[in-house]
């Protein structure tokens, strides 16, 4: 997977509003020895330099301005995570380093049905460029399995993988027009090899049925089973590396991921492309009848697996690095706090917070902003709406919810999800649990297609005002659209945004 993280940024790109993706990014690049500056100190897992987020989950500490820049890593958490609601699920716009608070931290736009996280992948919205969860807890050796369905469709691909900061990493993945095979692939500080991959078989289509896929991660040896049974096995013995003197054999804090992605995205290479299976067709079946690709899963359970003899322990609490090298014996686990105060954070300075923020954390004039990139994908700090900055005006918040709820207002039609600025999440008013099915769409809730002039002219002369439904229409906008370009939203959000706002009485 590693050989096209590259593409797999754009995961994060979508995550925004309308409003923070049209602005200039502020995000330094880094990565491959060249290290972030002091002032935005932290290399996200994407190569881009910034604070808050950055330093966080997936904070590479090796290409960072200095080892201690990322914040430390939450330790391994033996534990069985179902998904019967999406309270367990925390956007990356909010996540502050606190795993007591969040299993997974999420990006693009996962939904809730039948007590499983659907994974969406959308043209246009908040999964236009796939879904992420990430685990807020690392694991550093252990037996990690996920309960699952892949996507299908050709240039969507589904992943089950582990994934260090320094880049080890170990993959399930799921091209949508292999459904009865599974791809394994491991690598070692990201350095592309592309004979480490193998197929594997699976005895019944990964779409339609669900199957588990387990990795057993031990200091000496991997394998990779398919519903109980072992279809690779593989020693680290068997990675030495001559050129290195090094064994190429993953070995450091991993978290645990899954994601859906358009590998066959135009923007990809034409590799990466073909690898896919072809371009993603935007009128498949799914499409059509959903609005959207999406994979499913039910059950993740992760056990952790005691520390190796002789590691460098000195608490229980944390990961960090303490050495260059970025292998085994260059991580300490500690007593290290894992929390930032605000997303102005750093691994050196823990407790940086918002400018003129109250002591309770909630809202701070929109006038103090930071031009300092907080959100991977996303630019601008201070105390605008999760990461952003202030918006004609209107006060933000700090970035973290303190109740977990936001509008009330759905985020996508028939579920209920995490959302991002400002939108609905963890234990919000819209039940988890009652969410329609992909397959079946509420009554009423449909989308319609306009132009922004004709949105502008509508809700203008309709409602005596501008865009008040401002949100509704960051959600589902196209990030390049334009005043003559055509866009969908949820007409059912659209108007129940606009009541809540305005009373107004239909819109459209």
């Amino acid at each position: 997977m590693y050989r096209i993280l590259a593409s797999a940024a754009v995961f994060l790109l979508s995550v925004s509003s309308v409003f923070a993706q049209q602005q200039a990014a502020s995000a330094s690049e880094c990565g491959e020895g060249k290290q972030c500056p002091s002032n935005k100190p932290c290399c996200s897992q994407y190569g881009e330099c910034g604070v808050g987020a950055f330093c966080l989950g997936g904070c590479d500490p090796l290409n960072s301005h200095s080892l201690d820049s990322c914040v430390p890593a939450p330790v391994c958490n033996s534990a069985d995570y179902k998904f019967t609601s999406l309270d367990s699920i925390q956007p990356n716009t909010e996540y502050l380093g606190d795993a007591s608070k969040a299993n997974w931290v999420s990006s693009g736009q996962p939904e809730q049905y039948n007590d499983n996280v659907l994974l969406t992948l959308s043209e246009t919205g908040k999964s236009s460029s796939g879904t992420l969860l990430a685990s807020t807890s690392y694991v550093w050796y252990g037996k990690i399995s996920a309960q699952m369905k892949s996507s299908r469709g050709q240039g969507v691909v589904t992943a089950f993988i582990l994934m260090s900061d320094v880049k080890d990493e170990i993959d399930f993945e799921f091209v949508g027009v292999e459904l009865e095979s599974a791809q394994s692939n491991f690598y070692f500080q990201g350095i592309p090899d592309y004979n480490n991959g193998k197929n594997l078989t699976v005895k019944s289509s990964t779409f339609d049925d669900y199957h588990t896929y387990e990795i057993d991660w031990q200091p000496s040896q991997l394998t990779w089973s398919v519903d109980g049974t072992i279809q690779r096995t593989l020693k680290k013995t068997d990675t030495w590396n001559a050129t290195t003197n090094q064994y190429h054999y993953p070995q450091t804090p991993a978290r645990v991921e899954l994601s859906l992605w358009p590998a066959g995205s135009s923007k990809n290479g034409q590799g990466t492309i073909a690898w896919a299976g072809g371009l993603v067709d935007w009128k498949s079946q799914d499409v059509q009848k959903f609005g959207y690709y999406y994979a499913m899963v039910k059950d993740v359970n992760v056990q952790c697996y005691q520390p190796t003899a002789g590691v460098n322990k000195t608490g229980s609490k944390s990961y960090i690095y303490t050495a260059k090298s970025g292998t085994n014996d260059s991580v300490q686990i500690t007593d290290k706090d894992t929390v930032l105060k605000s997303l102005l954070g750093s691994g050196t300075n823990m407790n940086a917070d918002y400018p003129h923020a109250s002591a309770s954390g909630t809202a701070a004039p929109a006038a103090a902003t930071s031009d300092v990139a907080t959100i991977p994908g996303l630019t601008g700090a201070g105390p605008g709406t999760n990461g952003h900055p202030g918006n004609n005006g209107n006060d933000g918040t700090t970035g973290e919810s303190s109740s977990g709820s936001g509008s009330g207002v759905q985020s996508a039609p028939g579920a209920s999800g995490t959302g991002v600025g400002g939108f609905s999440q963890g234990s919000s008013a819209q039940s988890k649990n009652n969410a329609s099915s992909p397959k079946e769409r509420a009554p009423g809730q449909q989308t319609v297609t306009i132009t922004m002039e004709d949105y502008q002219s509508r809700s203008h002369s309709r409602l005596g005002q501008g865009v008040v439904c401002g949100e509704a229409v960051a959600m589902m906008l196209s990030p390049d659209a334009n005043g003559t370009e055509d866009f969908s939203m949820d007409l059912g959000l659209l108007q129940e945004t606009a009541t809540a706002r305005t009373g107004a009485a239909q819109l459209f």
